[in-house]
């Protein structure tokens, strides 16, 4: 779905307000730098007896942006290396959410 052409959305993607730089590097070695709000919410889930701890970190940029990514591309932001854990999602904006998972030194992410 294309983005209303009523709306700016590079305005809310400026890096000197609170949007971050992230360098996507595609399976195929292609890089890009992309504009975008990378959040951490922190995650309590319990099923029964059995809980998790954790965070869902994710990063939010333009849909044009972020076409072409996919599960496991590496997405680095502020020096911290994630890798996708799937598709981007689209929201209908023009915007899209990627979930990222951090990638552990020496080891699998997933």
């Amino acid at each position: 779905m294309p983005s209303p052409d009523w709306e700016d959305l590079g305005a809310f993607l400026q890096t000197d307000d609170f949007a971050v730089e992230a360098s996507i590097e595609s399976a195929e070695g292609a890089s890009r730098s992309v504009s975008g709000i990378f959040d951490e919410p922190f995650l309590d889930a319990q099923l029964g007896e059995y809980s998790l701890d954790g965070s869902q970190p994710r990063f939010t940029a333009r849909a044009a942006d972020l076409a072409g990514v996919q599960r496991r591309d590496e997405v680095t932001i502020g020096g911290v290396l994630y890798v996708a854990l799937g598709d981007p999602q689209e929201d209908g904006t023009g915007m899209a959410l990627l979930p990222l998972v951090k990638q552990e030194a020496g080891g699998a992410a997933f």
